[in-house]
């Protein structure tokens, strides 16, 4: 490296070769151990959260609260002010989150 006359600083002229440091050569990191994959299917991967059951259960309560927003647009009373608006819609609906909390902390059966 050539110094600068009047910075008085290092520069890098085309004359002179660049200088390999120790740390322009790293050594690649040593690739994380692999965990070992287990047969037992109880165990794998791609296992769901939740069983068979719940899911069936899950998707009848989605059922149960559609029809529940169903019935209250039945309602031909204004603003929706009758018996299926504004009291066998939202039962049905509720009935349908009962059911969803309860599908969710049911016990899958193995």
């Amino acid at each position: 490296m050539a110094k600068d006359k009047q910075a008085g600083s290092a520069t890098l002229t085309r004359d002179e070769p660049v200088k390999k440091t120790a740390a322009a050569s790293v050594v690649a990191p040593k690739p994380a151990p692999t965990r070992s994959v287990t047969s037992d299917p109880s165990r794998s991967a791609a296992a769901l959260p939740f069983g068979r059951q719940n899911y069936t259960l899950m998707l009848a309560g989605i059922g149960i609260i559609l029809a529940g927003f169903f019935i209250m647009s039945l309602d031909k009373e204004e603003f929706g002010f009758g018996f299926l608006g504004l009291t066998l819609g939202p039962i049905v609906v509720m009935g349908g989150f009962v059911l969803e909390f309860f599908a969710i902390l049911a016990r899958p059966k193995a």
